[in-house]
């Protein structure tokens, strides 16, 4: 049988069939699913797939939160020679249509009530539309077309097993394993075809970063549509056999955590965002003999964590003061975070500042940053525990190649590169060229081949004076300030950079209470003071064509209902300078 993910699967269900492989809420309750349970889940829906006319190449579109469905029928999926293609739960019901008529989905599974009602409000524009299949503890509706998970899996029971194994077997390497539609921050979404052999090549490589196995746990809760979340929650535990747990929702996320106590995580920069605010909401509180443990447990934390991203291991006097603050404070931190055996903590998806980086390692939990995208079946380049430098995104991949093209492009080849784009060979020709990926992000390498990522060609600034501006850097300096959630600079064809920023909820209401703030905080000439501080400091930094002259605190987040952030809190540049242009060219009114 050739070698792919459902393949795997079904070899986990021979290797270990009363093992757990999933588990989900039932009753408050994390309950396991085994292996053996998970291939025959799998191999019901297959068998559905096929009693309702499904053929090897169409493909079924998928839309919800994470859920066991979502797995189950995405790997069904494959097995039966289609291709999933993931939605983001936030889409609007026009962003939903547009994905799945552009997969030519006959098949959607939903997973409630308002994923349903997009989907209907949109049907008429959806001609290949065959059926709806609702998740569990959906309701039911009375309409021909849409089937409740257990009527759908019942479908199945009218086609042979051999006959389901027919199709697994028939599965070629080379062959369309899923789509991962991209987020859309230049515009319409476009879907990579990733292959039997991209799945199984690059979830093997993830060992040589990070030594996994079968008693390793993650925690299922970024959106499945992204292929970076399907890699740690469907291709690398099926691949080493661990176990995952989905989150109840995104709100439970913390106290899941906690329950989990994963050993494994991977989060965008906003979640550890979100983390380092509320560590740092308590220790403000420290007073006294506290907070001097607290700031010297941090540089014990910082000056050992330097040393295991080096290779070595604390010793000596460091080795002592590393055990004392382990047992002192590192323990309580990660303990109430729940993160107390996390081996392998990893960021990535967007930028995350240095400054959050230092401030977990100073409590003994490094962050291993990776970069990539879609088109690479998630890694390009990856920091490894015992080989990390804060502030880059690590060295290539295993077994991948990465170099800088003239103008500091990066490109890479390896088994993790995709098979082009689904039905728009132009765009796949501008990106692989003589199997070398294209990635429209810039970088520069150090003496040690460290990637650091300098900016995107397509968000380069160009100002008035013919000045290139990569906005990256700045922005992530401008949220090193704890108020900030996020920050966009603002230049191109301008005279000078300008930034619109916008307040983190938590952090500021507790400032604004603490200095009796009464009128609305993004109007506060005391918070604008400390932003101030932050982008002065920023701009002594920063050559003076890169300097930001003013910013802006916007009233509002940014969000991604409103569409300036995608599925993966990436901003939509385009978006929001259309939201906020008022306010943009508040900040050049006197520019003369």
């Amino acid at each position: 049988m050739v070698d792919t993910i459902p393949a795997r699967l079904f070899d986990q269900a021979e290797r270990r069939p009363g093992s757990a492989a999933y588990y989900e809420k039932t009753a408050g309750e994390y309950q396991p699913v085994s292996w053996g349970e998970y291939a025959d889940q799998v191999r019901r829906a297959g068998k559905s797939l096929m009693a309702l006319g499904f053929a090897p190449g169409q493909h079924v579109a998928i839309l919800g939160f994470n859920r066991a469905e979502w797995v189950v029928l995405d790997v069904a999926c494959m097995a039966v020679g289609g291709a999933p293609a993931g939605i983001y739960a936030t889409n609007s019901p026009e962003e939903v249509q547009y994905i799945a008529h552009h997969a030519e989905a006959p098949v959607i599974l939903a997973e409630d009530k308002a994923q349903l009602e997009k989907i209907i409000a949109v049907r008429a524009e959806l001609p290949h539309l065959e059926y709806i299949v609702t998740m569990r503890g959906a309701p039911e509706v009375d309409d021909p077309m849409v089937l409740t998970w257990e009527e759908f899996i019942g479908k199945g029971e009218t086609v042979n097993d051999s006959d389901f194994v027919a199709r697994l077997e028939a599965l070629e390497p080379d062959g369309l394993a899923t789509l991962i539609y991209t987020s859309g921050t230049t515009g319409p979404p476009k879907g990579v075809m990733l292959t039997h052999h991209n799945l199984t090549w690059t979830a093997d490589a993830s060992q040589g970063v990070v030594s996994l196995h079968s008693d390793d746990r993650s925690i299922s809760y970024l959106p499945l549509s992204h292929i970076a979340e399907q890699m740690f929650t469907v291709h690398i535990p099926i691949s080493i056999g661990s176990k995952v747990y989905f989150a109840e929702s995104i709100e439970a996320l913390a106290d899941n955590i906690k329950e989990v106590r994963p050993t494994i995580f991977f989060a965008v920069p906003r979640v550890w965002e979100k983390f380092h605010a509320g560590v740092a909401a308590k220790l403000a509180e420290a007073s006294g003999l506290k907070a001097k443990l607290a700031v010297w447990a941090q540089g014990v934390g910082s000056r050992a964590v330097a040393v295991r991203n080096s290779g070595g291991s604390p010793s000596g006097l460091l080795g002592l003061q590393y055990k004392l603050a382990s047992k002192l404070v590192h323990h309580k931190v990660k303990d109430a975070l729940g993160m107390e055996q996390c081996r392998a903590a990893v960021t990535g998806a967007a930028p995350i500042s240095t400054e959050v980086l230092e401030f977990f390692a100073g409590f003994d939990l490094p962050i291993l940053e990776v970069y990539g995208q879609s088109e690479g079946t998630g890694p390009t380049t990856f920091n490894k525990p015992a080989g990390t430098k804060f502030g880059s995104v690590g060295p290539a991949y295993p077994g991948t190649d990465v170099k800088l093209a003239e103008d500091g492009e990066i490109v890479f080849r390896g088994g993790n590169v995709f098979a082009g784009y689904y039905k728009d060979q132009d765009a796949t020709d501008g990106c692989l060229i003589d199997g070398w990926l294209h990635s429209g992000d810039l970088g520069s390498f150090d003496g040690d081949g460290f990637l650091t990522i300098t900016g995107r060609k397509k968000d380069i600034i160009i100002t008035a004076g013919g000045k290139n501006v990569a906005p990256k850097n700045l922005e992530a300096a401008i949220k090193d300030n704890l108020l900030v959630s996020e920050a966009v600079v603002i230049g191109d064809r301008r005279k000078y950079l300008s930034a619109l920023v916008t307040l983190n909820p938590e952090t500021s209401d507790a400032f604004g209470v603490e200095h009796g703030i009464t009128e609305p905080l993004y109007q506060s000439e005391i918070i604008r003071q400390q932003i101030q501080a932050t982008v002065d400091e920023m701009n002594e930094r920063f050559a003076r064509v890169e300097q930001v002259k003013t910013f802006v605190i916007l009233p509002r987040e940014l969000t991604i209902e409103d569409g300036e952030l995608t599925g993966t809190l990436k901003v939509k540049r385009n978006v929001v300078n259309e939201h906020f242009a008022d306010q943009i060219d508040s900040m050049y009114a006197d520019s003369t």
